[in-house]
C-alpha cells in the first residue's frame, strides 16, 4: 500500500515549457521547424537547460518520442524503439538521450542506419566536447547547439520562478541570495535543489551568508582530469605564464589544483614551459619549476602547493623567450632533412694510425689555443652550408648570450675573408 503520492523534485515541476521560458539560452532560432525536426546534440554544462529544451521540440514536434539516459539500461530502450521502427516503416521517433557521450562507440553506431533512413530523430545532450567523444559518422548526421553556462543574473530569474511557483519567498538575505547563485557555479538544478530545500524551512529570520553555507554544500567543480575542461585550465595556465600575468597564471593553477588535479602534472607543466617559454632568458626558471616538482613530491598537499605558487610566479615574471625551442625545432628539421652527412674529418678524433693515415683531426683548431679560446672555425658538414638556428633575444640573460654569439658571428666572418684573399 503507498503511504504517501511521491512528488517530483521542483526542477521538474517549474521545467520550461516553451523555448521562451528558457533562460540565457538565446538558441530558438536555431530551430529551423517544430513539425520537422532534425537530430541534435545539445553541448553545454549542466543544468543549462539542454534536457528541457529537447522536450519541448519533441513536444511540439507531434511526433512520438522516447526517454532515456546513456549512464542507465540505455541498449534495451534502444532495442525496444528500433523494434518498433521495424514493425511499422512509416512510424517515425525521436529519442531524447541524455548524457550520450557515455555510450561506446559501437553503441554509438547502431543509431547510423535509423538516422540514415530518417526513421529516427537523435536528441542527444552531454557536458563534453562532442568532437572528442562522438564518432565523426554520429556526428555528421546531427547539428550542435552550444549551451552557454548560466550567469548570476539568470540563476536570480530562476530562484523568481521558484518563488512564484510557489507561493513563498526564499528566507534569504540579499546577499546570501547572490551567494547561493555563486556557489551554483552557473548550474540550474543545482540551484534549484537547493531552493527548495530552502523553502520547506522554517525559520523566523533570514539566512546570512555564513547561515546558508551551513545548511546547503558548495557544488562541486565541474572537472574532468582527462577531457577538455583539463586540457582548457591548462591551456589557460600556460598563456598567462606566457603573457606575464601573475595574478591570472596563480588563479588558473588553483582553479586546478582545487578541482582535483594532480598538482605534479602541473609542476610538469611547469618544467616543460620553463624550457619553452622562458629559456635562457631566465636559466634559474628551470631550476625553480623542477624544485617545486621536487618540493611537492617530498611534503604533498598542502605545504607543496606553495613551491608550486612560487614557481608560477616566478615563471610569471621571468622574461621569456622562445629561441631556445624554435633553435631546436628548425635544427631537429635540417637533421632530418639532409640525413647522414659525414662529419668533416677535421673535427674527428684520430685514435688509430689508420686513422691518423686518412687525415682524421688533420687541420683541426684547439680552441683554447687561440687568442679569447675561440678560432671561428666552421664545424658544420662540408656539403652543408652554415646555419643559424639560435638567435637570443634582448631580453633577460639572452642579452648577455646575444653579445657573444654577434661577436662570434663577427669572428667568423672577418676569418672567412681573410681565408678568401
Amino acid at each position: 500500500m503507498q503511504l504517501f503520492e511521491q512528488t517530483p523534485p521542483l526542477a521538474d515541476r517549474i521545467r520550461p515549457r516553451e523555448l521562451e521560458d528558457l533562460i540565457g539560452q538565446p538558441i530558438g532560432d536555431q530551430v529551423s521547424s517544430f513539425r520537422n525536426p532534425q537530430s541534435l546534440i545539445l553541448w553545454g554544462p549542466p543544468g543549462s537547460g539542454k534536457t528541457s529544451f529537447a522536450k519541448i521540440l519533441a513536444r511540439k514536434s507531434g511526433l512520438k518520442f522516447e526517454e532515456t539516459s546513456a549512464v542507465t539500461h540505455a541498449t534495451a530502450k534502444f532495442k525496444s524503439v528500433f523494434e518498433k521502427l521495424a514493425e511499422d516503416p512509416s512510424l517515425k521517433i525521436i529519442i531524447i538521450l541524455d548524457e550520450i557521450h557515455h555510450l561506446n562507440k559501437s553503441q554509438q553506431d547502431i543509431f547510423l542506419p535509423h538516422l540514415e533512413n530518417g526513421s529516427l530523430i537523435l536528441m542527444g545532450t552531454t557536458t563534453e566536447n562532442p568532437s572528442f567523444e562522438l564518432r565523426p559518422a554520429l556526428l555528421s548526421r546531427c547539428k550542435v547547439i552550444i549551451f552557454n553556462r548560466l550567469q548570476a543574473e539568470d540563476l536570480d530569474r530562476i530562484l523568481q520562478r521558484a518563488e512564484e511557483f510557489t507561493g513563498k519567498e526564499l528566507p534569504l538575505t540579499a546577499e546570501a541570495r547572490r551567494h547561493l547563485c555563486l556557489m551554483s557555479d552557473g548550474d540550474g538544478r543545482y540551484l534549484l535543489n537547493r531552493a527548495e530545500e530552502l523553502l520547506s524551512l522554517d525559520v523566523e529570520e533570514k539566512l546570512t551568508v555564513e547561515g546558508l553555507q551551513k545548511i546547503a554544500p558548495k557544488r562541486a567543480t565541474v572537472y574532468d582530469k582527462a577531457e577538455e575542461e583539463h586540457y582548457n585550465l591548462i591551456s589557460a595556465l600556460h598563456k598567462s605564464l606566457r603573457g606575464s600575468d601573475p595574478d591570472a597564471a596563480l588563479y588558473w593553477a588553483n582553479r586546478m589544483l582545487t578541482a582535483g588535479e594532480d598538482p605534479l602534472y602541473i609542476t610538469r607543466r611547469l618544467i616543460r614551459f620553463a624550457s619553452e617559454d622562458v629559456g635562457l632568458a631566465d636559466p634559474n626558471a628551470l631550476i625553480q619549476a623542477i624544485a617545486a616538482h621536487q618540493t611537492y613530491t617530498m611534503l604533498g598537499s598542502p605545504e607543496g602547493e606553495l613551491a608550486i605558487s612560487n614557481a608560477v610566479l616566478y615563471l610569471a615574471t621571468a622574461p621569456k623567450s622562445n629561441a631556445g625551442y624554435v633553435a631546436h625545432n628548425q635544427s631537429k628539421k635540417c637533421a632530418e632533412f639532409y640525413g647522414s652527412l659525414p662529419t668533416p674529418k677535421k673535427i674527428r678524433n684520430a685514435p688509430t694510425r689508420l686513422m691518423k693515415e686518412l687525415k682524421y683531426g688533420e687541420g683541426y683548431v684547439y680552441d683554447h689555443h687561440t687568442e679569447n679560446a675561440f678560432s671561428g672555425e666552421n664545424f658544420f658538414p662540408d656539403e652543408l652550408a652554415r646555419k643559424k638556428f639560435y638567435r637570443p633575444v634582448e631580453r633577460g640573460f639572452e642579452r648577455e648570450i646575444k653579445k657573444r654569439t654577434d661577436w662570434f658571428d663577427k669572428i667568423r666572418r672577418e676569418k672567412k675573408e681573410n681565408d678568401t684573399e
